[in-house]
This record gives C-alpha cells, sequence and structure tokens, in this order.
C-alpha cells in the first residue's frame, strides 16, 4: 500500500503518514522505483499511533510504548502508567482553563460597563491595564 492509500484508508493524510516514517515509527519498505510501500503490519501500526495520539499520548510516549512491545514486553503497565500521568496533566491543565474562563468571564462583564478611551503615550487599552487593579477593588 502507498503512502496516499495508507493514509485515505485511515482518514488521515499523507503529510501524517510520512512524519511518522520521518520519526521511525512506520517502517516502509523501498520499491526499486522509489516508492514507499507500507505493509499490513505498518497499516497497524499506524492505526495503533493514531489511537494512542487521539488519548494524548505524546510521540516520546508512543515510541516508549513501541520500544516496549518491540522487546516483547508487555506494554500495558507502561500503557497505563503513562495513562495516569496524562490525566493528571489534562486535570492541571483542564483545571487553569476554568480558571481562564472565570477571568475572561469577569473582564468581560465589567468591561461593558466600561467606557471607552483612545489610546495615550503610556496606554494602549485601560481594559485590558486596569483589569487587575480593578479586581484587586
Amino acid at each position: 500500500m502507498k503512502v496516499a492509500e495508507l493514509a485515505k484508508s485511515l482518514g488521515t493524510t499523507a503529510d501524517t503518514v510520512r512524519y511518522y516514517s520521518r520519526l521511525g515509527l512506520l517502517k516502509p519498505a523501498k520499491s526499486v522505483n522509489g516508492y514507499k510501500s507500507y505493509s499490513n503490519k505498518e497499516v497497524s501500526r499506524l492505526k495503533f499511533i493514531l489511537s494512542a495520539r487521539n488519548l494524548g499520548f505524546s510521540v516520546a510516549d508512543i515510541k516508549e510504548i513501541i520500544n516496549e512491545s518491540e522487546d516483547g514486553k508487555s506494554a500495558c503497565p507502561l500503557v497505563r502508567s503513562l495513562i495516569k500521568e496524562r490525566l493528571e496533566e489534562t486535570e492541571k491543565q483542564f483545571q487553569a482553563m476554568l480558571a481562564l474562563r472565570g477571568k475572561m468571564s469577569s473582564a468581560l462583564s465589567r468591561w461593558e460597563e466600561m467606557e471607552d478611551k483612545a489610546p495615550t503615550a503610556n496606554m494602549v487599552c485601560h481594559l485590558i491595564e486596569n483589569f487587575e487593579q480593578i479586581k484587586k477593588a
């Protein structure tokens, strides 16, 4: 199977297939005419990579999981450990986004009541520049 065929069959792009090939996660065979050909094993490998990426695993995580598997070891304990780490990271990011959303909502409600002002030599936009001061008051 060629790059474009593989990409189409898995609903991704040829650039994505090439990217993972450049990283060494996919190992296509080269034919005499220079085309890269992907075996069923590589198709399965790309399915795995795309699924792992959809679950939030990084490329480094995926390399580590694949290496574990290629060493003949079960990657399952590693996968569980990594997903716990990614879940903790995601929770922190989620909480940070909730806090940001709160700030943005607060800013918008305050700013809707404030007048517009022209910039000065020391000010670009008083809404942003005074937000922290107003918030503390």
